[in-house]
Formats: C-alpha cells, sequence, structure tokens
C-alpha cells in the first residue's frame, strides 16, 4: 500500500510544532502521554494522515507543495 501524500505543508509544519509541545509537555510533567504527541509528529514528517484518507480529505495546494 501506497501511502499518498493528504497532509499540506503548513499542515505539516504545524503538526511537527504541536506534537513537539506535546511531547515536551509530557516530559515536563513526567507524563506518559507525552507519547500521545508522536502521532502529530510522525503524520506531519511522512506528510500523510489516516484520518484524512479515511475521510477522503486533503490540505494539499498542487500549486504551493514541496516535491516529494
Amino acid at each position: 500500500m501506497i501511502l499518498k501524500k493528504n497532509v499540506g505543508y503548513t499542515d505539516s509544519i504545524l503538526r511537527v510544532i504541536l506534537g513537539t509541545l506535546i511531547i515536551g509537555l509530557g516530559i515536563y510533567v513526567d507524563s506518559y502521554w507525552g507519547f500521545i504527541g508522536l502521532i502529530p509528529v510522525l503524520s506531519g514528517a511522512v506528510s500523510f494522515c489516516p484520518v484524512y484518507r479515511f475521510l477522503n480529505a486533503s490540505t494539499i495546494n498542487p500549486n504551493l507543495e514541496r516535491e516529494n
């Protein structure tokens, strides 16, 4: 199964930032809940979101997207 990109550039950057903040907060409060931050970081890094695929949604702007 090939993962076709469905997360745009801006969405990807926001996911990585938000995920990093969640991980940092989890470390700060010494909680395992920080592992939830890995989900947005990974989906932002690979530009693929399974929820978007299920909903047949995409935030990609074909005119402004980066190369592979």
